[in-house]
Order: structure tokens, then C-alpha cells, then sequence
């Protein structure tokens, strides 16, 4: 099945790791701490945005000097820097990857193929700009003249994950007449319930669709097309209807002025686009100058990633740790839970950004790959999640480095809500590292007074392996700056995995499969077309569900 091994699990460092992980791999955690009084000090970077404390992992000075050496090995700088100059380094598309370029706050060129993007980039924010505040202050308004207050954004992937995931992150600073909603799936039901909630003469589509041909996005789109147009008539749809695509030929055709579509580049990959005119709804919603604070958050975590030495720069750290896990350990999920109700879409927005980014299996030298590449990732908020699945991250069978999203200060001060819900998010990542041994549950279970035939048989059930390690980031509070700061960490960490992996972190091959099998399906649940050749249990399924529709 595979080809020749990449080089990668060829490397000296790669080599001198799993030598030290084989004596390292049984420490504890607990030891460490214990020889160790300045531990969380040391393995901890501070900056004025935010705090990572890293301390709570299986590693000491030289699994770090090792890992860096990987690093240094996979030429992690030199990498950096292609990026952030416009290298092409989406090598299976021939595209540079530059989302940094639409939040360069300082405004430096970056060229791509001699060309300096900036000037474009600077010409759609401009746009945003303009478009949004007209929106929200009624200069722009629907077509009987009523303010545009019901926003509902038509994507899918990136074009939707991210916008939906900043809006709600940021909802306290949504303008007061403002709603937004979001249809993604193809299931009609998403349509439905939108157009349930909205008021024809209010609402705003706003259509994101590079190629305007996404199938899932364009259905949608019509839907919505034809409810407007038996509400208000064929006109209304240049006043209700823009676009977010570079197919001015298809977005005219559907009706929508092409001085309402906004560009974006293929130099911009849609899980890395909410920055760009994707982020329309978002700007709409907080405004602006919100979104451009968010940028700036961003921009700041560039300029640490980009010019921080590898040992003090959180990104480096944070994907040096999941291939420490994922490649030595075998710990192959990765858990996220924001300590914060209005970060809850952030777990499905890192799904799609870290496993459709590094879920490959053929290396940048054109091999298969021999060892283990994206992490599964899922999360939820805390404290739900803790009620939910956090009984198998401290007791079962499977070990989940775990991440922890901390803001000291919550927008919702209610009584002691936010202390109780810190008090817990620190508890998780102590309570995982520190475990219970069978023997301080029996002293437990006998202090609580039970007998010792009931102390034998409960001690086992009531102890905790803990040695399970967790990254624990820290904010002040959750606003547009610090959200910047936070998905920029996750982008330029997933973009060191995929370095350290030797992969393309930035093409979705394996997402196009399933759509050209979809359409050959189609015809035959249409009655179209029959005889198309597919395994007997996808005709059959075909047969059964033909049956139940009539």
C-alpha cells in the first residue's frame, strides 16, 4: 500500500526522540513538579494578550531541546518566511498561502509572482468598510426602503465556520438592531428555519461562493432567491442579495450587482478566510472597527510567530507538543474546550481548520506517508463537556492532550457564575495531571467512613491514572483583539505540524471525492439517469430510498 518512507521519521532529531521516548515515556508528571518548584514558571510564555502555561505535559528541558532540534532539522524558519513572502508554498495547487497579507496591519508589500498584493487586499477592506457601515447606519437599505437588520450568510467550510464562529464569539458587541443566521448544509431544514425566523423586507443574503458554482451554496442561494422574489418581486434581489465570489459572470447572472460582489484571492484558502471579505458578516454585526481590532490581534500573533525565537513563540511550542503526542506517544485526538459560552463554535471551527489542513497521507515529496499525520480534534464548552465526555478523558482507556481556553474576565459578571467556572477549567487540567492513586482513593473512601470490604471494592473505581497532559491558555477577556490572537495561534500551530509532518497543510484534495460521486448519484434519485455503474449497496440504498420517497 505505501510507497518509500518520507525522511521525515528518517531524521537525526526525529531518530534522538524516539530513543529518549522510549526511558522518558513512563515519567510522571507529578515528579516533575515535585523536583521541579519552578516548573510552571519556566515552561510558560507570557505575553500582554495572552498566557500560554505548558508546564502540565510529559516533557522535560531535553524532550524541548530535542523537539526544537526537529524543528531547526524540518528548517521551521526558513518555512516561516516563505509564507510570510509570498512563496508558493500550496505546492500540489502552484498558490502562495497568504491570509497573513489581509491582516498585514502594517502595511509592508508582499508579492506574489512580482505583484504587491497589498494595494488589492487594502481596496476590498475598503469595500467592507463602506458596505458595512452604510448596512448598519440605513443608507443602504432593502428594496421597500425598510433598514437591513436580519443578516444571513449562505456558505459552506470556511465560509461559513469562520464568520459563524467570530459572529457568535463577538456577539456582545453586536450592533442592537442586528441579527445574523447562517445556512451551510444542504438539508433543506436549514433553509427552513432561517427563513421561518427573518422578515423579507429586512434581510440581507450575503452569498459566499469563490467559484459561485458550490453546489450546496448555490442551492441555498435560489431558495432564498425565489422566497424574496414571491415576497417582493424579480427586483428586490439586487437590494437583498450580495456576493462574496470572483465570478462576476455568475454572480450577475443571479441577479446581484456586481458592485455588491466583494473579491477575494487563491492565494486564500476558505478555512483561512474569515479575515478577507468572508468576514462581511462579521463586520456588519460588530462593526468595522471591531473587526479591524480583530485583524490587529491577529496581525500581533504574525509578528510573535514570525520573529520569536522557536523555544518562546507559542504556535512552535503548541505544534511541537501535538507531534510529541500524536508520533511518539500515540495519542491521536486532540480535545479543545473554550471555558467561555460565546467561544462555543470554536472546537467546529479548529475541526475543519487542523484536520482538513493535516489529514493527508502523501508527503510534499510525493510518498506516502509512514507515520501518524492530523490528530482527530473535537471539544465543546466547558463546563458542559465535563459532564459529557470528560468522564473518558480521566478515566479512559485512550490518553487526550487536552487545551484549555481561560478568560479571567467574563462580559457576563453574574454573581459568583465566573468564579465557579474558572475554579473548574483549572481544576480539569490539575485533576488530569495529578490523577488519584488507588491508594489516596482508599484513605478517602476511608475517611468517608466505609468499610474496608467496601473500601476494596471501590478504591479501583474511584482512582484516576491522571499523567494526562493539558496546555492551558489565558486572556484577559474575550473581545475582538484577543479572538484574533487566539485563531491566529491555532492557524500558525496547525502550519507547524504540517512542516514537521512534511505535508501540504494547505490543499483539500480528499473533500472534492465525495462531491463528484454526489453528482452521479443525483440523476438517479432525480429519475434522470439509471445504469450508472456503483457497488450493489449503494444501488441498493439508491432502490430503498426511491421506494420511501414515492
Amino acid at each position: 500500500m505505501f510507497g518509500k518512507k518520507t525522511e521525515v521519521n528518517k531524521t537525526r532529531a526525529w531518530k534522538k526522540l524516539e530513543s529518549y521516548y522510549k526511558k522518558f515515556r513512563k515519567t510522571e508528571m507529578r515528579d516533575l513538579f515535585y523536583k521541579d518548584p519552578q516548573r510552571a514558571e519556566r515552561y510558560n510564555i507570557n505575553l500582554e494578550s495572552v498566557m500560554l502555561d505548558y508546564s502540565k505535559n510529559i516533557i522535560n528541558d531535553r524532550v524541548l531541546a530535542y523537539l526544537l532540534a526537529l524543528a531547526k532539522e524540518r528548517k521551521l524558519p526558513e518555512k516561516i518566511n516563505a509564507m510570510f513572502s509570498g512563496e508558493k508554498i500550496n505546492i500540489s495547487e502552484d498558490r502562495a498561502v497568504l491570509h497573513v497579507a489581509l491582516r498585514n496591519r502594517a502595511n509592508t508589500p508582499i508579492y506574489v509572482d512580482g505583484k504587491n498584493v497589498m494595494p488589492e487586499i487594502n481596496t476590498v477592506l475598503a469595500k467592507v468598510k463602506k458596505f458595512s457601515e452604510d448596512v448598519r447606519l440605513g443608507k443602504f437599505v432593502g428594496h421597500t426602503g425598510k433598514k437591513l437588520t436580519n443578516i444571513v450568510n449562505i456558505g459552506i467550510g470556511g465560509s461559513y465556520l469562520g464568520p459563524k464562529m467570530a459572529t457568535e464569539a463577538l456577539k456582545r458587541y453586536w450592533a442592537k438592531d442586528i441579527k445574523c443566521y447562517f445556512i451551510s448544509n444542504i438539508d433543506g431544514t436549514a433553509c427552513c428555519e432561517v427563513l421561518n425566523k427573518v422578515d423579507p423586507e429586512t434581510t440581507l443574503f450575503i452569498v459566499s461562493s469563490k467559484t459561485f458554482t458550490t453546489i450546496e451554496t448555490l442551492t441555498n442561494a435560489k431558495t432564498c432567491r425565489k422566497w424574496l422574489v414571491d415576497a417582493l418581486g424579480e427586483h428586490a434581489v439586487a437590494k437583498h442579495f450580495v456576493a462574496v465570489s470572483t465570478n462576476a459572470k455568475e454572480v450577475a447572472k443571479f441577479g446581484i450587482d456586481v458592485e455588491n460582489m466583494f473579491e477575494f484571492w487563491n492565494f486564500v484558502g476558505g478555512r483561512y478566510s474569515m479575515w478577507s471579505a468572508i468576514g462581511l458578516p462579521i463586520a456588519i454585526a460588530i462593526g468595522m472597527d471591531n473587526f479591524e481590532k480583530m485583524l490587529e490581534g491577529a496581525y500581533s500573533m504574525d509578528m510573535h510567530f514570525k520573529e520569536t525565537e522557536l523555544g518562546k513563540n507559542i504556535p512552535v511550542i503548541l505544534g511541537l507538543l501535538s507531534v510529541w503526542y500524536n508520533d511518539f506517544f500515540n495519542y491521536h485526538s486532540h480535545a479543545v474546550i473554550p471555558y467561555d459560552q460565546y467561544l462555543q463554535y470554536v472546537p467546529e471551527y479548529l475541526q475543519q481548520l487542523v484536520m482538513e489542513s493535516n489529514g493527508k497521507f502523501v508527503s510534499n515529496n510525493n510518498e506516502y506517508v509512514r507515520y501518524a499525520t492530523s490528530p482527530v480534534l473535537f471539544g465543546g464548552p466547558g463546563t458542559d463537556v465535563q459532564h459529557s465526555f470528560f468522564q473518558m478523558i480521566h478515566q479512559g482507556t485512550s490518553v487526550i492532550p487536552c487545551d484549555f481556553i481561560v478568560p479571567a474576565i467574563s462580559h457576563n459578571e453574574i454573581g459568583d457564575h465566573h468564579e465557579i467556572l474558572l475554579a473548574n477549567a483549572l481544576a480539569q487540567g490539575e485533576a488530569l495531571m495529578k490523577g488519584k492513586t488507588i491508594k489516596e482513593a482508599a484513605e478517602e473512601l476511608k475517611k468517608a467512613g466505609k468499610s474496608k470490604e467496601e473500601v476494596n471494592f471501590l478504591k479501583k473505581f474511584k482512582s484516576f491514572p491522571g499523567n494526562r497532559p493539558s496546555n492551558t491558555l489565558v486572556f484577559k477577556k474575550i473581545d475582538p483583539y484577543t479572538l484574533g490572537v487566539l485563531i491566529a495561534i491555532y492557524e500558525h500551530k496547525t502550519f507547524v505540524e504540517g512542516v514537521l509532518w512534511n505535508i501540504n497543510s494547505f490543499d483539500q484534495m480528499g473533500v472534492e471525492l465525495g462531491k463528484q460521486m454526489a453528482l452521479s448519484i443525483l440523476p438517479e434519485l432525480q429519475n434522470n439517469a439509471f445504469g450508472i455503474e456503483h457497488d450493489s449497496s449503494t444501488k441498493n440504498l439508491i432502490k430503498v430510498i426511491k421506494k420511501l420517497r414515492k
